[in-house]
């Protein structure tokens, strides 16, 4: 029979415990410290451990030892995972590991869309909050145009090789395929002509026949004259908000295709997927001459006569609108 004194000693030893269990479950399932919902980011290959102090170090949880603990005692085992994440305010740490071990991870991107210049990417990327670290402006036509998946903290740089990444390979992939015969050498060659088509037509349709066009005349030996050559070199692709100058269209530079025969030394904007491949699949087209048509598409004609009675049409549509 249990004497009164090992009876008393269990009983402590059954509080003790029942105390201990209770401040660990509770500590658990009870609220946290967090006094507003907050962003808390899961670095790449971090173990728990680490992210337990993290949590402590942002006050996330109180204690991230404790935090760590519980999560191995209670924990479904699912990994953590890498990524941005929203707590909410006073989340318990259940709360907390069932979030960072969940697909909830905050969504961020940026878009580069066609034909978008190189200073603007690197705008676009500099007022990117989320992102750190400085940044030059890329190369022009190096960055391919498309939607970016990025984290907090990322860095600017990372993610302009990824961009520029994007480029190389989607290149090579679509001079692999190349039509026979093209009047564009190279993959440079190739980009540069297409930086000019992706800027010449928004409409998907009309790509491939501005390329045969600009095909044509490169293998007649004509100028090109197109008008986005001439404002590249002023605005670095940037819109002009302005008529071009008669002065401007006559000045000699690297770009302008209405003072020099044959392609412009670089690329005058980052051409998207859909261009570059217009450029390696011509139409097979008689084209040499286009106008806007008023609709926000071109005109196309094979003579300059032909071409001449467009240019008057287009002009009479611009009179009707009381644009001249």
């Amino acid at each position: 029979m249990m004497s009164r004194r090992t009876y008393a000693l269990v009983a402590a030893l059954v509080l003790v415990a029942g105390i201990v269990m209770w401040n660990v479950v509770g500590g658990w399932f009870g609220s946290g410290p967090l006094a507003k919902d907050s962003a808390f980011v899961v670095p790449n290959g971090a173990s728990l451990s680490a992210v337990a102090d993290k949590l402590q170090d942002e006050g996330v949880v109180r204690s991230g030892d404790g935090f760590a603990l519980r999560a191995r005692l209670f924990g479904g085992g699912g990994a953590i995972k890498a990524g941005e994440f929203v707590i909410p305010a006073h989340a318990s740490p259940s709360r907390v590991l069932a979030i960072i071990t969940s697909d909830d991870v905050v969504r961020r991107q940026v878009m580069i869309p066609e034909g978008m210049p190189s200073i603007m990417v690197y705008e676009r990327l500099m007022a990117q909050e989320a992102l750190t670290g400085d940044l030059a402006v890329p190369e022009e036509g190096s960055v391919l145009p498309a939607t970016y998946e990025i984290q907090k903290g990322d860095a600017r740089a990372d993610v302009l090789r990824k961009m520029q990444a994007g480029m190389r390979r989607t290149l090579a992939e679509l001079w692999e395929k190349r039509a026979p015969d093209l009047v564009v050498k190279t993959p440079e060659e190739a980009l540069v002509l297409a930086s000019i088509v992706e800027k010449e037509t928004a409409k998907a349709q009309e790509r491939t026949v501005v390329a045969g066009l600009y095909s044509n005349r490169l293998k007649q030996g004509m100028l090109l004259q197109a008008d986005p050559t001439i404002i590249y070199p002023i605005t670095k692709g940037k819109p002009l908000g302005r008529r071009i100058r008669q002065s401007e269209i006559q000045a000699i530079n690297d770009y302008n295709t209405y003072t020099m025969v044959g392609l412009p030394k670089h690329p005058i904007c980052n051409p998207g997927r859909a261009s570059i491949e217009a450029v390696l699949h011509p139409a097979e087209t008689d084209a040499l001459y286009m106008v806007a048509d008023g609709t926000g598409g071109h005109v196309f004609a094979s003579t300059l006569e032909a071409h001449n009675e467009n240019v008057k049409k287009w002009f009479e549509i611009r009179r009707k609108r009381g644009e001249i």
